[in-house]
C-alpha cells in the first residue's frame, strides 16, 4: 500500500451554517461549495477548497460534516465534541478493490463495503485503531485527476 494524495479532512459540526461563516470570515476560504445530502450515509457535506502549492485551489479538502437525522455514528461524535472537530482523514488510491485487499491481508479492520462517497467515488474506511489512533477513509481517485 504507498500513500495517496490527501484529498481531504473530514470535519464533523453541529452546523454547517456556521462552519461555513467561520471558514470564509475566519480562515479566508475563498471557495466553499453548495452544502448536499448524502442520504446514503445520513450526512450533509459541505467542502472547502484551499490553496495547492501553486496558489491555485487544488489543495486538500475540508469536508464539513453534519448528521441527518438518524445519523448515530456522528451525531455520537459530536455528542463527545459538541464543538465538532476532525473526525477522519481520506487519501486517494487507485484501485478501491486493491486497496482494500490490501488492507485486509495486513489485518486491518475496514469497516464495511465499497461504497459511493460525497465524492462521486468508491469509499471505505479503516478503523482508527489499526491507523494510529485516525479514522481513515480510502478513496478511488475520481476520474481525470
Amino acid at each position: 500500500m504507498k500513500l495517496g494524495r490527501l484529498n481531504h479532512i473530514g470535519v464533523a459540526t453541529p452546523s454547517i451554517a456556521d462552519a461555513i461563516v467561520f471558514y470564509r470570515d475566519v480562515m479566508g476560504a475563498t471557495k466553499i461549495h453548495d452544502p448536499f445530502d448524502l442520504p446514503e450515509q445520513g450526512v450533509k457535506v459541505c467542502f472547502v477548497d484551499t490553496p495547492g502549492a501553486d496558489g491555485a485551489l487544488n489543495g486538500t479538502q475540508i469536508e464539513l460534516i453534519e448528521p441527518l437525522p438518524g445519523n448515530a455514528s456522528i451525531a455520537s461524535f459530536l455528542e463527545k465534541n459538541p464543538n465538532g472537530g476532525q473526525h477522519h482523514m481520506c487519501y486517494e488510491v487507485p484501485d478501491i478493490h486493491a486497496a482494500k485487499a490490501e488492507f485486509e491481508a495486513l489485518g486491518k479492520r475496514v469497516l464495511g463495503e465499497p461504497r459511493i462517497g460525497a465524492h462521486g467515488t468508491l469509499i471505505f474506511f479503516v478503523h482508527p485503531r489499526d491507523m494510529g489512533g485516525v479514522l481513515t477513509e480510502i478513496m478511488e481517485t475520481p476520474k481525470g485527476h
